[in-house]
């Protein structure tokens, strides 16, 4: 690091914001040839900078940049820049920050084209070979600054003219900072060189596979860079640290922690797979919907750490394992799949939430054959400023455009019209890449997804945010000597977080924004966080209307609408006897929670409390209390099931009689009468059988002696029933009194832990007193 003075009216521009008044140029590197082994790195803050998926421009961009345009943040600044760069056929390169005095984040930016400065050239200095000149003192560049500690980033500087000819179109995939070899190519690479194919080859079956060279994104050398690190991958000098950190919690933890590796030893460059007893058991609780995040795709981590995750009872990210993926393979997925099967005792999930990879996509097919597969839609909306850079460029509205044809559509044919709209009001009918995804459209798009279970609540309006376990904790700059230490953080951080919620969930009372016993009840079920996107379906409720539309005598069709937006209306259909709605915005099946349509119907007939069958427990305050063991489970699913098949059968029967007998006064009549009679059958059958009565014979003994035997042996079994009838009762009574002990006990533990959490937070927060005084 070198540093430099900055002018007098620059240094009190700094001091009056608390700034640092000079500027900290962090290292460069030369743009090289093509044939140099690394593609060019950057310093720890740029990782991500030629990355797109991983910020995005300021949907106020034009074509050009000029001094004053707004970003969200500093790598959306960048971003643009570098698909400017793109567009007019130039690399670009970070060049020095200014860093804030208070916290070292940097507040100021400055990014040049890569032709910038000259080559650095020690006296005496004899190189072993020649470089090609490439920095030719090219002024060319952008400045960006931020508005204080929380403000946007703004252009304050913007130099257009370049001393050198810019690359034609047909060549700007050769420049540097336009070079990438994506998560999907890496898969693909790994696949045909694991069959044997040379660079040549694979790069041949990229350009076909791509639809041309532009499109692949990156050089032959960036291919043979890639297989040659590819086939050399391990661990390195963390190597033994991983082992190390596996063999000492499985020692610690012999029955619940489970690791694995892919390969014949444990020094083999193949995956690693791992999980804990507590990843295990949180898999039994909320292992309905998986995510298995690929972030170190996008994000050029140098360590590939991928881990297996969901949502908990408080919506928080919660960890069923972690993979070092080493090799990409479709070979290497399976195994790693079913390896994390097999730690989850064998026990599919309803979901899964994968990168956008045909490969990932062909190994959950063979492993999850009858679970729901999701291409993330963060990751499709991340390759929209690369796959389609020029119209971003011309047409800085699109991406915003995209996203609200994706997120906003409640129905399919709503989204098909808006979808059609797109492309062809920005002429992309033709486009390959629009085409492949709109033919995936049943796996990335939300509205042909929600008719399965996610439990992705940032999703249930449109939602852009996707929180990754680790988000803090693993980077771009994590190292695999850091690994281990900030997994642990990180699994540390997040069960700090379970139990400051579970506590907030004991011991806060939530406010009720309305008389309703539904809230109430629903208040005393859900955690603190569920309740309050439950509270908020309900109380939009007061908004709609619900009209009404089909009474179809075992099921009543209505039609809800938001007052003032009548013509963007839902259908919910109610069967009257099960008391079961479905609605087309299909929330419940989504998400696990009722939505402010159906409790739009609700209020209309007068249903003032949450049917059971509402109550997804995963979303509830007893969400972890234990569970029955799998005889009772099956016991309880049998008769509830017996007792929902009488049921349906009794509702549809005693329905089509009702219809007959209600035609006319004499077919009423003659209905009553029977249901009057049928009635009283029920209640005889009912009762208990009493006691058959003796008959007697004064001219056939045998016949009396057998009659007498007949007679003992009815009495005998009537005994018996009543003696069972009483056993199944007591027993009845013994299993609730169970499960209401293990419960309390349940809830006991709960309290135990929050409490034990408050009072070591107590004692922390008083050693910190006492060292202050």
């Amino acid at each position: 690091m070198r540093h430099r003075n900055v002018p007098q009216s620059m240094d009190l521009e700094m001091e009056a914001t608390g700034f640092e008044s000079e500027e900290e140029e962090e290292e460069e590197d030369d743009e090289d040839d093509e044939e140099e082994q690394h593609p060019q790195t950057n310093n720890n803050d740029n990782n991500n900078y030629n990355n797109p998926s991983s910020s995005n421009s300021n949907p106020n961009s034009t074509t050009e940049p000029y001094i004053g345009m707004e970003f969200d943040s500093e790598l959306s600044a960048r971003a643009f820049y570098n698909a400017y760069a793109r567009r007019i056929g130039f690399s670009t390169r970070v060049s020095v920050c200014l860093r804030s005095r208070k916290d070292s984040s940097v507040i100021r930016r400055r990014v040049v084209c890569s032709r910038e400065g000259f080559r650095r050239n020690p006296e005496n200095h004899d190189p072993k070979r020649h470089r090609s000149v490439t920095r030719v003192g090219c002024k060319a560049q952008i400045t960006v600054k931020k508005k204080g500690p929380l403000g946007k980033w703004y252009i304050s500087k913007f130099i257009k003219d370049h001393n050198h000819d810019l690359v034609p179109p047909d060549r700007v995939h050769c420049l540097r900072s336009h070079r990438r070899v994506n998560g999907a190519a890496r898969s693909l690479i790994d696949t045909l060189h694991a069959a044997g194919m040379g660079a040549a080859e694979v790069m041949t079956v990229l350009i076909k596979e791509s639809g041309g060279i532009d499109n692949v994104g990156f050089t032959k050398v960036d291919c043979q860079n890639y297989m040659t690190s590819s086939s050399k991958r391990s661990l390195g000098s963390g190597n033994q640290l991983v082992f190390d950190f596996l063999k000492k919690m499985s020692e610690e933890d012999p029955s619940g922690f489970f690791y694995s590796f892919q390969g014949d030893s444990e020094s083999s460059s193949g995956n690693i797979f791992w999980a804990d007893g507590n990843a295990r058991r949180n898999y039994e609780y909320f292992g309905d919907a998986v995510v298995f995040d690929m972030a170190y795709r996008r994000g050029r981590y140098k360590v590939p750490f991928a881990p297996f995750t969901g949502w908990n009872h408080h919506g928080q990210p919660v960890l069923f394992g972690c993979a070092l993926m080493l090799n990409e393979s479709e070979a290497s997925f399976v195994w790693l799949f079913t390896t994390w099967l097999q730690a989850m005792y064998g026990r599919h999930p309803v979901s899964i939430t994968t990168d956008q990879d045909r490969i990932i996509h062909s190994a959950v097919l063979q492993v999850f054959p009858d679970t729901r597969h999701r291409f993330s839609k963060w990751d499709v909306f991340g390759e929209v400023q690369e796959r389609l850079i020029d119209v971003c460029g011309v047409h800085p509205e699109f991406e915003s455009e995209f996203r609200r044809c994706v997120n906003s559509a409640e129905t399919v044919d709503e989204f098909e019209s808006s979808w059609k709209f797109l492309v062809g009001r920005y002429e992309l009918l033709d486009n390959e890449w629009l085409q492949l995804m709109y033919r995936n459209r049943h796996q990335w798009v939300p509205v042909y997804l929600r008719d399965t279970f996610f439990g992705d609540l940032s999703a249930i309006h449109g939602s852009d945010t996707s929180s990754s376990y680790f988000d803090g904790f693993i980077n771009a700059t994590t190292t695999v000597q850091t690994l281990i230490k900030q997994y642990e953080k990180g699994v540390a951080d997040r069960y700090e977080k379970e139990v400051k919620e579970d506590y907030d969930t004991l011991n806060t009372a939530p406010v009720l924004r309305t008389p309703s016993p539904m809230e109430k009840q629903a208040a005393g079920l859900y955690t603190r966080k569920i309740f309050a996107r439950f509270q908020e379906e309900l109380v939009e409720t007061l908004a709609y209307a619900a009209t009404l539309m089909d009474d179809a005598r075992s099921q009543a069709t209505y039609r809800v609408a938001k007052y003032g937006e009548e013509n963007r209306a839902h259908f919910v259909r109610f069967n009257v006897f099960r008391k079961k709605a479905s609605c087309s915005c299909q929330m419940f099946e989504f998400a696990g929670l009722v939505c402010r349509h159906i409790l739009a119907v609700f209020r209309v007939i007068n249903i003032l409390t949450l049917p059971s069958h509402y109550i997804l427990k995963r979303w509830t305050r007893n969400a972890k209390s234990i569970l029955l063991d799998k005889g009772a489970r099956e016991l309880q699913n049998n008769l509830e099931e017996c007792y929902s098949s009488r049921y349906d059968s009794l509702s549809r029967e005693i329905m089509s009689y009702v219809e007959m007998g209600a035609e006319s006064s004499d077919t009423y009549s003659v209905a009553l009468n029977g249901l009057r009679e049928a009635a009283k059958k029920v209640a005889d059958a009912k009762k208990p059988r009493p006691a058959p009565v003796q008959s007697t014979s004064d001219n056939n003994e045998n016949h009396e002696s057998s009659q007498s035997s007949d007679t003992d042996q009815d009495k005998k079994i009537q005994e018996l029933t009543t003696e069972l009838e009483g056993a199944r009762q007591r027993c009845e009574s013994y299993r609730q009194n169970l499960f209401g002990l293990l419960k309390n006990m349940e809830e006991q533990k709960l309290k135990i832990s929050v409490k034990a959490q408050s009072v070591r937070l107590n004692l922390g927060s008083e050693l910190v007193a006492e060292e202050s005084k």
